[in-house]
């Protein structure tokens, strides 16, 4: 297990070392609750350290010259909010049950996102792993856990990146969690941001501001300064550290395009691999909305493709506002998106006033690319955070769902489409003051540009109604979800090794079809048309092996909101 840089190292049972890179300052004090505050010791660079005579469960802050007294950068837990005390934690004192869990081939990863706090905390989403199981999941990729203000929140406006928020429940059941899904052969993802920090409970800039940069924004504030040695490690040591300390399987690394030091992502990943070792799969997967593929050849293992969302919700409800200007020709830029990756590979992009987006993708494995209808960011982000399943036809979600589940990407499903859940997914938080303010208001500017909403009220983003209206249905049927991933598990991944596209091409508006050669030389073929009306296909020599409705083939017509797919054996 890699130890900490940062932060709080237990020695013994009595005995923790205390380190906090505090640049700005000539001195600190280490303040244990119920103890008169004691100097630590520099040591260069910016480093202050000290021994202290205490163990687990000890609460603990740093104390400035100007008496304001701070949380641990890296806490392990926090004995109240971000604003509190820091806990002192044991990351040996878990007895795991699964010691010897490698992980899972990537090529098995059918991904489930979830939000822990609507499962009701870690323990909740413990008592649903069964259930997601049974349906055929094989990965729970958790949304962000680092410590955040408030009592709910995305994720995304953490200030402790190695603390899971005490909300959720404690770093025990966090790891009871993940112990719980390699019981039942299920992969655990996590979440991480790595572009920035939230907005209340960060005091990184009282201590140490050179963890920020004057000369480049994102936006949330000012780029973290990746140049800085001391930041790097911080976040290396935070990915090792998921992945060691509590034996997640993946990390999913939110908008890197806010990364302003690219080259870091491919050390990291480089360290993560070495480290780690060969003999266990842990997966890196990225989110990028600059479409830069050269990532996937360095040591990440995908990278989620929201061009294949865009161009699929496109076809499905006709919207064409803000982002999805740039999927006009949605039709062309699916069949591309199954072929070669991504749409854009350095095309100029509408949305972004002509400059051009995206690299070269069509060299990768389709298992590259993670498709998704619909994720947090897609929904959540909506006026209203409506899901597909209130605003489409069925029999045209259903085509699309099947083109997902059986293509050769990896897929991801948001919690709640496999039962095509109606319930919203809004955008929640739980500040207070100035704050809570601004972000009611900014939220409501943001949408003042969409003209189906701007006479619409947009809901509170801190009332406890907008998280509480998010909880999923009780009861649900799944069976359509169970059939594809069952079909996928038994005929798609014991054949993707190796899978390659053949091609693919427009049969109709709105209707493509596309030809993988996989690992076995077997010739897999999907055709999907989610248009209304049917249009020409001329099918393999053989039957499908799946159809998304009745009579959904007949007379080389593929009908309309229909999906169907081959397998050809090898030559």
């Amino acid at each position: 297990m890699t130890a900490l840089s940062f932060g709080a190292t237990v020695l013994d049972a009595s005995h923790t070392r205390f380190r906090l890179w505090a640049p700005a300052l000539g001195e600190v004090s280490l303040e244990i609750d119920g103890r008169p505050a004691i100097a630590m010791m520099a040591r260069g660079d910016g480093w202050f350290e000290i021994e202290a005579a205490c163990g687990p469960g000890a609460r603990y802050r740093y104390r400035l010259p100007g008496g304001l007294a701070v949380p641990d950068p890296a806490s392990r837990a926090q004995a109240d909010d971000v604003h509190g005390p820091s806990l002192v934690v044991d990351p040996h004192r878990y007895p795991w049950r699964n010691a010897g869990w490698r992980g899972r081939p990537w090529r098995d990863c059918v991904l489930y996102e979830l939000h822990a706090g609507l499962f009701g905390g870690f323990d909740g989403v413990k008592a649903a792993l069964p259930r997601l199981a049974e349906l055929g999941v094989t990965a729970v990729e958790l949304m962000p856990v680092g410590d955040f203000s408030g009592s709910r929140n995305w994720g995304y406006d953490g200030v402790l990146p190695y603390a899971p928020d005490r909300a959720y429940g404690s770093p025990d059941q966090l790891k009871a969690l993940v112990d719980a899904a390699h019981d039942l052969n299920l992969m655990m993802f996590l979440d991480v941001v790595y572009n920035h920090f939230g907005p209340d409970g960060n005091y990184l800039a009282s201590y140490a501001p050179h963890f920020f940069r004057d000369d480049l924004d994102t936006p949330w504030g000012p780029a973290i300064d990746f140049r800085r040695p001391q930041v790097r490690r911080y976040f290396t040591e935070n990915a090792l550290y998921w992945l060691q300390e509590y034996r997640f399987d993946g990390l999913r690394l939110d908008a890197v395009h806010a990364i302003g030091d690219p080259a870091w992502l491919d050390e990291m990943a480089a360290e993560v691999r070495s480290t780690i070792g060969p003999g266990r799969h842990v997966h890196l997967v990225l989110e990028h909305d600059g479409n830069e593929a050269s990532h996937l050849r360095r040591g990440f293992t995908a990278q989620w493709n929201d061009d294949a969302h865009h161009a699929l919700h496109v076809l499905l409800t006709g919207e064409r506002e803000g982002y999805y200007r740039d999927y006009i020709d949605a039709t062309r830029q699916l069949a591309r998106c199954l072929v070669e990756g991504f749409a854009y590979q350095g095309d100029p992009s509408v949305h972004r006033d002509g400059r051009p987006r995206g690299t070269p993708s069509a060299d990768l494995a389709p298992t590259k690319f993670v498709v998704f209808l619909q994720n947090h960011d897609q929904i959540g982000n909506r006026p209203f955070g409506e899901r597909l399943a209130s605003l489409v036809d069925r029999e045209a979600l259903e085509a699309a769902v099947a083109l997902q589940l059986l293509a050769p990407s990896i897929p991801l499903i948001f919690m709640g489409e496999e039962t095509f859940d109606e319930r919203p997914f809004l955008f929640f938080t739980d500040f207070h003051g100035e704050l809570a303010t601004a972000v009611r208001e900014g939220r409501r500017r943001e949408f003042r540009h969409f003209a189906s909403f701007a006479s619409e009220k947009i809901s509170d983003p801190n009332a406890l109604e907008s998280f509480d209206c998010c909880r999923l249905a009780s009861t649900g049927d799944a069976g359509f979800y169970r059939t594809l991933l069952a079909l996928r598990r038994r005929i798609v991944v014991p054949r993707l090794d190796g899978a390659r596209a053949i091609d693919g091409e427009i049969i109709g508006p709105g209707a493509v079809s596309a030809r993988w050669r996989l690992g076995d030389g077997s010739m897999l073929t999907i055709a999907v048309n989610l248009a209304a009306e049917g249009c020409p296909f001329t099918s393999p020599e053989a039957a499908p092996f799946y159809a998304s409705r009745a009579g959904a083939l007949s007379r080389h017509t593929l009908q309309g909101r229909s999906t169907v797919a081959f397998l050809l054996a090898p030559p």
